[in-house]
């Protein structure tokens, strides 16, 4: 291989994709780097080493690690709704048959033991287990806001849960109001919902609590089909929004300075296969988009983004390890199990 051809083939595009060609083995595959700046990763589309007529999945909604290093996957496929891996994408083991509509994933340390919130839209409740699937708590329809009448009009997508245990629920595809509760399940507050003001929001699919900020920390929840993040006090005020022009975002994953989201789609390929991952700074500026288009700016908004590159489907959730690899998982995306992603320095 010449030079000029050999820099060819390893460039980097301007749509944040690099092939790196095995020089000692060319019946390897080139590998696929996908990002930008700081922010690249290698693509494994074969990390997960199951076999699908034993563990069958079919949307496969989040992930998240344990203390144990175990990589934690939640699906709506009632033969096995919990898949544990280890690192290398091996089964350790599975549990779950009664959470036909599993959607959020959420792991919390409660006094040195860990326990498991999902959020399941066909229940229309969040069930709170230990990591071996035993039911610990169960939260129905929060009617004690006066907003639901029954517990149909409320599809929980997501939760997280404070330092002292509060619980905060985004019914993401019900009416858009975040749920706040003790650490017993009782009702304190709530906020968000629908509307026109910049409180409001529209397909709450997410939330997290971000430490990284000086003071106290703060909420971060999804508004997707507004195409942003917004900001709220642990008290449910509101502070601001993150617009991310053109990405449907889901859940927001805090790891370090970063925040991690996939994308579900775009809006320049609406009802598409058109989703990336999308990452952001502490000051939440976008700094990479994997299979999606450059990090740009105007002004201090993000210019319309986009997928670029045909690597994902309908990314639906990430998950970042504790050796800083990424796990993708899809909604609607042929059943397939989850990629990893390895950084690249």
């Amino acid at each position: 291989m010449n030079r000029r051809k050999f820099i060819k083939e390893t460039s980097v595009t301007s749509a944040g994709i690099l092939y790196l060609p095995n020089l000692f083995n060319s019946g390897r595959k080139e590998d696929t780097i996908l990002g930008h700046n700081n922010k690249r990763y290698r693509l494994n589309k074969e990390w997960s080493q199951l076999d699908a007529t034993r563990y069958p999945v079919k949307d496969c909604h989040e992930m998240v690690q344990d203390s144990k290093g175990r990589i934690i996957l939640l699906t709506n496929e009632t033969h096995n709704n919990v898949i544990f891996y280890d690192k290398k994408g091996k089964l350790i083991k599975t549990w779950g048959h009664e959470y036909p509509g599993a959607h959020g994933l959420t792991l919390f340390n409660e006094n040195g033991h860990e326990v498991l919130f999902i959020c399941d839209n066909n229940r229309h409740q969040v069930i709170k287990t230990t990591l071996d699937g035993k039911v610990l708590m169960v939260l129905d329809y929060p009617k004690e806001t006066g907003k639901y009448e029954k517990a149909e009009e409320y599809i929980p997508t997501e939760t997280a849960i404070a330092a002292n245990g509060d619980i905060y629920v985004a019914d993401g595809y019900g009416k858009d109001f975040v749920t706040q509760y003790d650490y017993k399940g009782r009702y304190i507050r709530h906020f968000g919902g629908r509307g026109d003001k910049d409180e409001n929001l529209l397909n709450a699919h997410g939330i997290c609590i971000d430490h990284r900020q000086m003071g106290d920390p703060t909420l971060v929840v999804t508004s997707r089909q507004q195409n942003a993040f917004k900001r709220y006090t642990m008290d449910g005020v509101y502070l601001s929004t993150i617009p991310l022009p053109g990405a449907w975002v889901c859940r927001p994953v805090i790891n370090g300075d970063y925040l991690y989201s996939a994308v579900l789609q775009s809006n320049a390929h609406q009802n598409e296969q058109s989703g990336f991952v999308t990452i952001l700074d502490k000051d939440f500026k976008v700094v990479s988009n994997l299979a999606g288009s450059d990090p740009t700016y105007s002004g201090d908004k993000p210019e319309e983004m986009h997928q670029t590159i045909k690597a994902f489907q309908y990314p639906h959730d990430v998950c970042i390890d504790d050796d800083q690899n990424m796990y993708v998982c899809q909604w609607n995306s042929g059943h397939v199990y989850p990629y990893k992603l390895e950084p690249v320095s």
